[in-house]
């Protein structure tokens, strides 16, 4: 019936042989985790790193690291998950068939928090610096908390139903930090514990804030679920997990804590309470940089007897929070069209960094009757999806309709995108929202967290040409060279490394569309020519195309176009859509790996090491 804490999943996990114990010390500092992200690359088990350097705790690393791991951890409960999911997308069809039901009562009753005067989390106290100080990257500002479950709560409405569980990056070292004083508390746009920080500064008072780390499994997915502002993530937590959480109020805190939790650091935000945080490798596959976010003042750090401490590293995809999003996405996918009205399947794009690109399949019935179908409904469908729960960070939206295609499907990319360049037509359907929120870890915009997204809605017959060969004495200007095609009606050329301020079109890109515009060289059956730094990177595979070209780009700066034209306000273009996918000058860089600690990696990893076997 789940676990109720991280260490009976330990040795549950290591029973069933997926879980593997390294008895060498590591350092937490850049080793573990390029130990983590290797055995997450090889499908290996958890990681249970007995001896840390620098700390007397042990850490676990790739517990989610497999699909199919962590749909055994939650094995118990996922029939009742799927039967909640169920009843909420067609009540009518479960309550005919009343014995699907089953125990379900029994788990709705799991979700209601339970209160206790004790527990194990407070057994013990230390201080932050004696915690593990997790280093994934080479420029990160220093240690941080990778699987930490925030919990916040309406100052206004003191009550659990009111609260929220979060995982947002927290730094425990470096920067201007107080040590064991101070902690970074990294939150993004969209987030929950925004509204309660909000709450606490009109009233002017400190936001109380418990972070949590360890515990049962399902509190550390219940903290990445994208749910609803008024479903409070507690209650998913304890139908996941098949127990009620378990929490205990303290007299020192205002907030309770998790009982079952392996640490606990408890603190407060005190209004106008700013330090840089930062820089830190994330999950885009660059550094986010340095930027003033909210300071934790540290009250207390509790821990268990025995107290093991989770962690992930991010980078750029596929990592081991690609399965978080593709277990979250196989329990909310029936979901889709009860949310959002008219929408079939929505696909946000791993490869691409997640919130850069999103795949939608949507309905067009607006007008059945009209003798040339085009997107109606569809742009409905899509404003939907950027206007509501976390497909609103979505940076690019390509919807097709299911009328034309039963059989598409957002999961098959290079169909998907034959679909769309088959049927686009760039005079009229690519929609840019200027001047937006966008994803806070996303560089490509004007500023920190101000872009602009790009609907390209497509419906209708499949009336253009998609070659798959690159026109016949093609010329290009000065600076741009090596053209590929990279998929039917896809080019992708190098281009001269990019200088320009942030928020300024190039007039080199207005140039290179003149000149393919003017040459001899028939370019109609190409849709799509994406500018990169160099193509042959680029157009090495669909993942590093989708990365380049939606990481790097932002809708409205970096979309140029043959033909291209303003007519009442509305851009477009009568041929091909050209996007600029260089790093911008003002992007932020890459992750790289340090080549010493990858080597020593490989030692370990020799035969005789205590790796050996592992990758």
């Amino acid at each position: 019936m789940g676990y109720t804490n991280l260490h009976d999943c330990v040795h549950d996990l290591e029973a069933a042989g997926q879980l593997r114990r390294i008895d060498t010390e590591i350092d937490p500092r850049l080793e573990m985790g390029v130990i983590q992200r290797r055995a997450f690359q090889a499908g290996g088990p958890a990681l249970l790193f007995t001896r840390v350097k620098g700390s007397g705790f042990p850490m676990l690393g790739n517990l989610f690291g497999t699909l199919s791991r962590t749909r055994f951890l939650f094995r118990d409960t996922l029939k009742r998950v799927e039967t909640l999911v169920q009843l909420k997308v067609d009540p009518a069809e479960t309550l005919r068939r009343p014995w699907r039901l089953g125990s379900l009562p029994r788990a709705l009753w799991h979700t209601r928090p339970m209160l206790r005067r004790s527990g194990p989390v407070l057994a013990n106290t230390t201080t932050i610096s004696n915690l593990p100080q997790l280093v994934s990257w080479p420029e990160d500002g220093g240690g941080y908390v990778t699987l930490p479950q925030v919990l916040s709560r309406s100052p206004r409405r003191a009550d659990w139903q009111h609260t929220n569980l979060g995982m947002y990056r927290v730094q425990l070292s470096g920067n201007h930090f107080v040590p064991d004083t101070e902690v970074g508390l990294h939150y993004q746009i969209h987030r929950g514990i925004g509204p309660h920080h909000t709450e606490a500064l009109e009233k002017g008072e400190s936001l109380p804030v418990n972070i949590f780390v360890g515990g049962p499994p399902a509190m550390t997915l219940a903290a990445v679920m994208p749910l609803p502002e008024n479903l409070p993530e507690l209650f998913f937590a304890g139908l996941l997990g098949g127990h009620r959480p378990t929490l205990v109020q303290s007299e020192h805190h205002p907030l309770p804590l998790l009982a079952e939790a392996d640490f606990c650091i408890c603190g407060h935000v005190p209004p106008g309470a700013l330090k840089p945080e930062g820089p830190f490798g994330d999950h885009l596959g660059y550094y986010s940089l340095t930027h003033d976010f909210p300071v934790l003042k540290v009250d207390a750090v509790y821990h268990r007897n025995g107290a093991i401490w989770p962690f992930t590293t991010v980078g750029r995809p596929p990592q081991e929070d690609t399965v978080f999003g593709t277990f979250i996405h196989e329990l909310t996918e029936p979901l889709v069209g009860s949310v959002f009205q008219g929408v079939h399947e929505v696909h946000a794009v791993d490869a691409a960094g997640v919130h850069p690109l999103l795949l939608a399949i949507g309905s067009e019935r607006y007008v059945p009757f009209a003798s040339e179908r085009q997107p109606q409904e569809l742009l409905t469908n899509a404003l939907s999806l950027l206007g509501s729960t976390q497909t609103s960070l979505s940076k690019y939206l390509f919807i097709g309709a299911r009328e034309d295609d039963s059989r598409l499907s957002t999961k098959d990319i290079p169909a998907f995108f034959r679909h769309i360049l088959g049927r686009v037509d760039w005079r009229r359907d690519l929609h840019l929202i200027t001047r937006t929120t966008m994803d806070t870890l996303d560089y490509s915009g004007i500023s920190l967290n101000q872009g602009s997204k790009g609907i390209i809605a497509a419906a209708g017959p499949d009336t253009n040409r998609l070659d798959s060969e690159l026109p016949t004495d093609v010329s290009l200007p000065e600076g741009f060279s090596a053209p590929r095609c990279f998929a039917p009606g896809i080019a992708v050329l190098s281009a001269p490394r990019h200088t320009l301020p942030r928020d300024t079109q190039d007039p080199a890109l207005d140039q290179l569309c003149r000149h393919l515009e003017e040459s001899p060289a028939d370019w109609s059956g190409f849709q799509l020519v994406v500018v990169v730094d160099a193509s042959e990177e680029a157009a090495n595979s669909w993942d590093d195309f989708l990365w380049q070209t939606f990481t790097r780009s932002d809708p409205a700066t970096d979309s140029y176009g043959l033909g291209a034209f303003v007519q009442s306000k509305h851009w477009g273009c009568t041929g091909a859509l050209v996007i600029d996918a260089r790093l911008k000058s003002y992007h932020a860089p890459p992750l790289e790996p340090d080549p010493e600690v990858e080597k020593r990696v490989d030692e370990l990893a020799a035969p005789g090491g205590p790796l050996h076997g592992l990758f």
